[in-house]
C-alpha cells in the first residue's frame, strides 16, 4: 500500500495502479491544443479542466465577429408583357411586372422592348427595338408594375398593319 499511496498522492485517484499514471497526461492533452487559441492566458500547460471549456466557447464568436457578407446584388425577373391598344396604330401600351429576387435594390437601369411590325396577313415584317428607363429604385424582394407607351415611327406601320411588343429585356445596376 505505501507504493499505491505514493502513486495516488499525485492526485491520480483511488485504485490507481503503477501503469495508470499515464492517464493524467492524456487528460492534460486537450488543454494544450486549447491554450494556443487563448493567447496570454498565463496558465501552465495542463492547467486543469476549467481552461478546456473557455476555448470551446470562443470559436463561435470569431465567425460572428467577422463582418457579414455583402447582400446579394439585385436580380430582376420580368413578367410577360401585357399589351393594350393605344390611340395610334404605331403605338401600344405595354405593362411589365418587375420582381427583384436579389438582396439589394435595383437603383437604375433600362428596359428594352422588341416591337414586331405585323402585316395584314400576319407576316412579321420587322422588329424594332426601343429602350426606356426602369421604374427605379426597386427594393430587394419587391414587385412593381409599370405601364409604358411603346411607339415606332408612323411610316413603318402603314394602314392595315399593327405593332406587337412581344419581348422585353432589362439591364440594371
Amino acid at each position: 500500500m505505501p507504493g499505491g499511496a505514493g502513486a495516488g498522492g499525485a492526485g491520480a485517484g483511488v485504485g490507481t495502479q503503477p501503469g495508470e499514471p499515464s492517464q493524467p497526461p492524456r487528460s492534460s492533452k486537450p488543454p494544450k491544443p486549447a491554450e494556443p487559441s487563448t493567447p496570454g492566458s498565463g496558465s501552465k500547460p495542463g492547467g486543469g479542466g476549467g481552461t478546456a471549456n473557455p476555448p470551446t466557447s470562443p470559436p463561435p464568436s470569431p465567425p460572428s465577429g467577422k463582418p457579414a457578407p455583402p447582400p446579394a446584388p439585385a436580380a430582376l425577373t420580368l413578367g410577360a408583357p401585357q399589351r393594350a391598344p393605344a390611340d395610334k396604330r404605331w403605338c401600344e401600351k405595354v405593362t411589365v411586372e418587375f420582381r427583384n429576387t436579389g438582396g439589394s435594390p435595383a437603383r437604375s437601369g433600362t428596359i428594352t422592348f422588341a416591337t414586331h411590325i405585323i402585316g395584314a396577313l400576319g407576316v412579321d415584317w420587322a422588329t424594332i427595338r426601343s429602350s426606356q428607363s426602369l421604374p427605379a429604385p426597386i427594393a430587394a424582394g419587391a414587385t412593381r408594375s409599370e405601364t409604358y407607351t411603346v411607339c415606332v415611327e408612323s411610316w413603318r406601320v402603314p394602314l392595315g398593319m399593327r405593332v406587337e411588343t412581344q419581348d422585353v429585356s432589362a439591364v440594371w445596376e
